[in-house]
């Protein structure tokens, strides 16, 4: 089967972002054609114009519709595609020069029906960035899930940077309105219908993520609302790692007070811990203020995802509350 790719990219109020993905799109180093379906889901910033200034160059599909989230953007523009196989990207994402010709040759080789690539940091990023990069893919924090080489057969692509094909997409009616969590909810249902998934570890993309403290705390306080919704329809795919945030801060709340009355050596532990985000996080930015930066970041996630995942727990999984009417910011409608 020849591979016809179709680039689907949801914006949201964010034009200029979008400008330099579009250019990056055009310093890749292949000249194969590929399709980039741009969907404005209902934005009050209009990307229209910066489309525009690349038409001429790339293969720009531009729509517009009303604000519907970005699952349903992504299944509107995967509907209206040219492809057979869609690439899927958030628009604060970038492009290394060489991101076509890879994904193409490890399809070519080696065909799946979906795969997921790592993100990174850019050199240009701002500390606070690299920061949060650190947090959410670092083996410390995050235990690597985002694109660790063990989850190579056996992983949950994330839609800032994954590929499904058409038939996977028609056969799975794509993503649902949950949000976040619209991912491993789709990649679930995949692997119940029988598709299989893989990381590609080269196909990396520069993902700029959330440029402020409290954006990023909104963002794991979601994600921790969400993953008891999917354990509950999920069953299976529940994890007792997906409980270490909660117990993380509770310990540290409960080793502080014990420190009080003289028994430390919880206390040292954590503060081992804590030391070793920093070297590690110091390290690999070579920065010693991205390392504290990344010690923030790190109770930011924790604290955000763990109690919010209490929150969840207690009333979805253990009082029955139904999920749409306890938590009605999660679902598009």
């Amino acid at each position: 089967m020849s591979l016809v790719y179709s680039f689907i990219i949801p914006v949201y109020n964010r034009p200029d972002e979008i400008a330099e993905l579009l250019e990056s799109f055009r310093k890749q180093d292949t000249d194969l054609l590929v399709e980039i379906v741009i969907v404005e889901d209902g934005s009050s910033l209009s990307s229209e114009e910066v489309v525009k200034n690349y038409q001429k160059d790339l293969d720009i599909s531009y729509y517009t519709k009303e604000n519907s989230g970005p699952g349903d953007s992504r299944n509107y523009g995967m509907k209206r595609a040219k492809g057979n196989y869609f690439i899927i990207l958030d628009s604060d994402c970038i492009l290394p020069e060489q991101y076509v010709s890879i994904i193409n040759s490890s399809l070519t080789n080696s065909y799946v029906d979906c795969f997921g690539g790592p993100d990174a940091a850019d050199a240009s990023f701002t500390r606070i960035q690299k920061a949060i990069n650190y947090v959410m893919t670092s083996l410390l924090t995050t235990g690597g899930i985002r694109g660790g080489k063990k989850q190579i057969n056996k992983f949950q692509p994330r839609s800032f940077n994954m590929g499904l094909s058409r038939k996977a997409f028609e056969e799975s009616n794509g993503f649902g309105d949950i949000h976040p969590g619209e991912d491993p909810d789709l990649i679930l249902r995949l692997w119940k219908l029988g598709f299989k998934t893989r990381l590609l570890p080269e196909a990396f993309v520069y993902h700029k993520r959330r440029i402020s403290w409290s954006k990023f705390y909104t963002q794991v306080h979601k994600f921790g609302l969400v993953r008891p919704i999917l354990n509950k329809w999920h069953p299976d795919s529940s994890k007792i790692t997906y409980w270490f945030p909660t117990l993380f801060i509770l310990g540290f709340i409960c080793s502080a007070l014990l420190a009080v009355f003289g028994f430390v050596y919880p206390y040292f532990c954590y503060t081992l811990y804590i030391l070793a985000v920093f070297i590690h996080s110091t390290y690999l930015n070579k920065s010693m203020l991205v390392g504290l930066y990344s010690v923030f970041a790190m109770f930011i996630q924790f604290y955000g995802y763990g109690m919010a995942f209490l929150k969840s727990t207690i009333l979805v999984s253990w009082m029955g509350k139904l999920p749409r009417k306890r938590f009605p910011k999660l679902f598009f409608k």
